[in-house]
């Protein structure tokens, strides 16, 4: 056994469970679990990008044998789901779960008793202990915090196999749910890119750049590119009736930015949030060519783009911008900064700025 710990686990950073969503209804949901401590135990990866491979450990072989049961052990329990696929990644799990019809219990329950038989497992196949009824009585009773500070004093292999809490997104429509199932399926391909191009794959929650505060993703040196031009369209055009993106000047104005990107060291700068700003923020997604995109979304610890932008970030051709303050920097023509159409200028006001550094400029990067 290990020795006994003396540090209080952290926290779980993953987010909470969707306030005011009924978890007893049909549903599809991706899953994600965190090895206590984020210890690497589940599984190994390759280091081919191109053909990624996990290879499981012992406990990651238990794992997926016991998500593999769970629709079994639930219609035996008159619950009708199904497991549609999974990934045991080295520090964590991801898993998604179809619920067919209204449950008696809520999806927390299944997971939780999914939890619960891993860490049995793992703990009896790893040394043989088996927590007595008593203890395991008492430490349900206690609150999250109690549990945690329990924990704290006990040996590694007396505290569960996964963190207290999981994450679960809960699927939209059957485009989203295929969009899960290719989510999971591609992880260890993510990782291993992330482990073999670090420079490309950089997140950092806290750029000061100029004095404005950033969290990024993605290939920080393109901010040090000499030449930055910002795409910047308005919804409609001065008619005030045409969309932008339709009328002769918006071509011209691409022909311009393409061919400032086709003479190379030059990086287009845009939130994308209009047509016009969207349809260029693609054109380099797709193409490979320098962008850096500003997003109002924050960007944490775990944060991830979709598929797309991640892909993109993975060739060095894309940095992601998110500023810590855009709904307070303050009214655009009186309305608050708050609102789409604040936002929208805020942004762009972003991007200029952003242009306007050169490799010089100062940034503290933490």
């Amino acid at each position: 056994m290990e020795e006994t710990k003396n540090i209080i686990p952290p926290i779980s950073s993953y987010r909470p469970h969707n306030a005011g969503y009924d978890y007893h209804d049909a549903g599809a949901y991706l899953i994600t679990l965190v090895v206590t401590e984020r210890e690497q135990c589940l599984s190994m990866l390759n280091d081919n990008i191109h053909k990624p491979a996990v290879t499981l450990t012992n406990t990651g072989r238990i794992v997926m044998e016991e998500w593999e049961k769970t629709a079994e052990i639930q219609a035996s329990k008159g619950r009708h789901i199904d497991t549609l696929c999974q990934v045991c990644m080295p520090d964590h799990w991801h898993g998604v779960i179809m619920v067919r019809e209204r449950m008696d219990v809520s999806i927390g329950t299944i997971i939780n008793a999914f939890k619960s038989v891993c860490t049995s497992r793992w703990r009896k196949e790893e040394t043989g202990y088996v927590q007595p009824p008593c203890t395991a009585s008492r430490i349900r009773c206690m609150s999250k915090e109690a549990r945690r500070a329990y924990y704290a004093t006990r040996p590694r292999i007396e505290q569960p196999l996964f963190d207290d809490d999981y994450d679960d997104t809960i699927c939209i429509d059957h485009e989203h749910l295929l969009r899960m199932i290719s989510y999971v399926n591609d992880n260890p391909r993510r990782a291993i890119i992330r482990r073999l191009r670090p420079n490309f794959m950089q997140r950092r929650t806290h750029i000061t750049i100029n004095g404005r505060d950033y969290a990024a993703f993605g290939n920080l040196f393109l901010l040090r590119w000499a030449n930055k031009v910002q795409v910047f369209c308005h919804r409609k055009a001065p008619d005030g009736h045409t969309p932008y993106e339709q009328t002769e000047a918006y071509r011209q104005e691409c022909i311009r930015w393409k061919a400032q990107v086709m003479k190379g060291a030059t990086v287009i700068v845009t939130p994308g949030i209009s047509k016009g700003e969207q349809i260029i923020k693609n054109r380099c997604i797709e193409k490979g060519y320098p962008l850096i995109h500003i997003q109002k979304e924050s960007i944490g610890k775990y944060w991830k783009p979709e598929l797309s932008r991640f892909d993109a970030c993975t060739r060095g051709s894309l940095l992601i911008l998110a500023p810590w303050d855009i709904d307070d920097m303050g009214e655009v023509n009186h309305i608050p900064s708050n609102t789409d159409y604040a936002r929208f200028h805020n942004l762009n006001d972003i991007a200029k700025s952003i242009c306007e550094l050169d490799e010089y400029a100062t940034m503290n990067i933490k």
